[in-house]
């Protein structure tokens, strides 16, 4: 296998077409998008055309099914909801009703694989994976030996050996045979890492990376200006936080 392994554009445009110009330069054929298509910036209807033309799974995150309905947003702070409505007034009903058909979770049985957007453990209840006392609960929920999750934005490679000791990767990692793996991917259109740079995953039957990309942080920035979105959502992108 050699995919890339995306998650959270969040309607950043600049930010995955940057992604996506580095990952025809490796020559990876197959792109899996892990959900938040949509939510906090600029460009909703163009980064949900790309995804669809360019990836061969698709699943939904929780800014997703916030737009559609499917989740109440007053699970979401202002600044969310606020790019929520943002959203939802300019998303067309062609972009609105592909959104749907993301569904949340997808088992890819021939790579022993597991792709979900928040966790294995009730992905419709959009929990955070952030712990090691978290993995340790969500290796319970899933058979495959690999799980792929985005949701925090935040990007790391958690390890299981056979004797049940975990083992945390920041960047990069060899696939054992008889190890397990959560992989959270981290986010392209809004990194919470302290990185501001646009950030996705290559995994392939040897090893996983986490890779990042510059992009054009101050046009996302004066799009979100133009368009009324909160000042904390714009000045984040510049902080990676």
């Amino acid at each position: 296998m050699h995919y890339a392994v995306l998650s959270d554009v969040h309607s950043n445009l600049e930010a995955l077409d940057a992604v996506l110009k580095d990952i025809r330069k490796r020559k990876i054929n197959e792109i899996l998008f892990l959900g938040d298509a949509v939510g906090y910036g600029p460009n909703p209807n163009e980064c949900i055309e790309l995804l669809k033309d360019k990836c061969k799974v698709l699943l939904a995150g929780n800014h997703d099914w916030g737009v559609l309905g499917l989740t109440d947003i007053e699970y979401f702070n202002e600044y969310a909801r606020a790019a929520i409505e943002f959203t939802k007034g300019i998303l067309t009903e062609k972009n609105r009703k592909a959104l749907n058909t993301f569904p949340i979770i997808k088992n890819m049985k021939t790579k022993n694989m597991l792709l979900v957007h928040s966790t294995p453990k009730e992905p419709e209840k959009w929990h955070y994976l952030l712990t090691l006392w978290d993995a340790e609960m969500n290796f319970h929920y899933f058979n495959q030996r690999i799980c792929l999750l985005g949701h925090s934005h935040q990007p790391f490679i958690i390890e299981r050996v056979p004797s049940g000791e975990m083992v945390t990767h920041k960047s990069e990692a060899k696939l054992g045979k008889s190890e397990r793996y959560i992989i959270n991917v981290g986010s392209v259109g809004q990194p919470r890492d302290r990185d501001p740079m646009a950030c996705y995953a290559i995994i392939d039957d040897e090893k996983v990376e986490i890779v990042r990309v510059p992009y054009d942080i101050e046009t996302t920035q004066k799009k979100m200006m133009k368009e009324g979105l909160p000042l904390q959502l714009i000045e984040r992108l510049s902080r990676g936080r």
